[in-house]
């Protein structure tokens, strides 16, 4: 994977030189409050400040469509390609998804308003400081009080307080679980189960206030990149039919509409050999002294014996810190990789020792994790294929 060269000339990995994501300008927990803003809710900022508000928005949010995956396949995303330029209010520039780069955080933070350390997903797996288990946030395993843990109201439900139309178009599976329920409750919940009912309902849903604000999904793509990597023939499949898609919804815009097509995280492929996966199982130096491992390959929580923290942390900086950034939960913290605050009840779900992926590399756990551990296309960190996300922009 090629990155910038400066970056190469740290080893261990300096935390400074970690690309943050832009929380409170142009991350995916600023787009929901700047449109809503638009739409006069109170309580609310227009902190993407390229934006320019709408009367009607519809926020598209693709699965796993990364800006740098994008730009790389013109010939099969056509129309997506050509709006580039119409990113992030016509600067042809990115958004960034927030750490970790995945779908349970950054769906939080879109849902939300809120950065990770705000709203409380702060990884695919965490540890439940009250129970000492890890919960896996996306499956919401094992059950935890939905609202318990993510108290904050959805931008979707301070809308619909203010008069504005709220919907959420997405599959009927989704309609009830614990996650759409703490990031995309309030309003109208419509179910359909093909993308183009979905792109019909969601300009539907559009046209049906005078302010409206609708939320349409498509989860395809992500595990076509998980299953086969990116760029293999059923992912480029994937992004073509995600292009009709977007054209199919852009040309049935109301008027006063502005829709948005983003999504929750890049991807980048990893290797089946042994220098670029690492298995956590089969490595005693790495299991020395944990408890628990959470996140994901490219996104770790590492938790310590009561004791071990110091021990953990400087044996993972030793075997890891070429290729990962290694922080303690406190420096992770300061250096504001979950936002500019972690309130108190999401701390300790953080783990001791934190672990984001530089290079081409995965941390797997073949016994813990054996499906994961077989994923092609992984995503988590804060490199740009998987931080950058696009915000391409079309207007009625």
């Amino acid at each position: 994977m090629s990155q910038p060269a400066a970056w190469d000339a740290y080893e261990p990995l300096a935390l400074d030189t970690a690309p943050l994501p832009e929380y409170g300008s142009g991350s995916l927990a600023d787009l929901l409050p700047t449109l809503a803003a638009g739409l006069g809710v109170p309580g609310l900022s227009s902190t993407i400040t390229e934006l320019t508000p709408a009367d009607r928005v519809c926020v598209f949010l693709v699965d796993g469509l990364g800006w740098e995956q994008l730009r790389a396949h013109p010939d099969e995303a056509p129309f997506l390609n050509s709006l580039l330029g119409t990113s992030r209010g016509g600067t042809g520039r990115p958004l960034t998804a927030g750490y970790p780069a995945t779908t349970a955080t950054s769906l939080g933070s879109v849902g939300t308003g809120l950065p990770p350390g705000a709203h409380g997903l702060p990884g695919y797996t965490v540890r439940n400081p009250e129970t000492g288990e890890l919960m896996n946030q996306l499956r919401w395993r094992p059950w935890t009080p939905p609202h318990v843990w993510q108290p904050y109201p959805t931008v979707f439900e301070l809308a619909e307080r203010a008069g504005v139309h709220a919907a959420q178009v997405s599959s009927p599976t989704f309609r009830d679980t614990p996650l759409t329920q703490v990031a995309l409750s309030g309003g109208t919940f419509v179910g359909r189960l093909t993308g183009e009912e979905r792109m019909d309902a969601a300009a539907e849903q559009l046209a049906a206030g005078d302010r409206s604000l609708v939320y349409t999904y498509y989860a395809e793509l992500d595990g076509a990149g998980h299953r086969y990597g990116v760029g293999s023939d059923t992912w480029r499949g994937q992004l073509m039919t995600v292009d009709r898609l977007a054209q199919r919804l852009a040309e049935q815009l109301p008027p006063r509409g502005a829709l948005y097509v983003t999504a929750d995280h890049g991807m980048i492929d990893i290797p089946f050999d042994d220098e670029h996966r690492i298995d956590f199982d089969e490595d005693w130096e790495l299991r020395a002294g944990v408890a628990l491992l959470g996140g994901e390959g490219r996104a770790r929580h590492v938790y310590a014996v009561p004791g071990a923290e110091s021990d953990v942390l400087t044996c993972w900086r030793e075997v890891l810190g070429d290729r990962f950034w290694i922080a303690s939960r406190d420096e992770a913290i300061a250096a504001g990789w979950f936002g500019p605050h972690v309130d108190d009840r999401v701390y300790l779900r953080i783990g001791d020792v934190v672990a984001a992926a530089y290079d081409d590399v995965l941390i797997t756990a073949s016994e813990r994790e054996p499906k994961e551990s077989l994923m092609v296309g992984n995503h988590g960190s804060m490199t740009p294929a998987e931080q950058l996300v696009p915000l391409l922009e079309v207007r009625s």
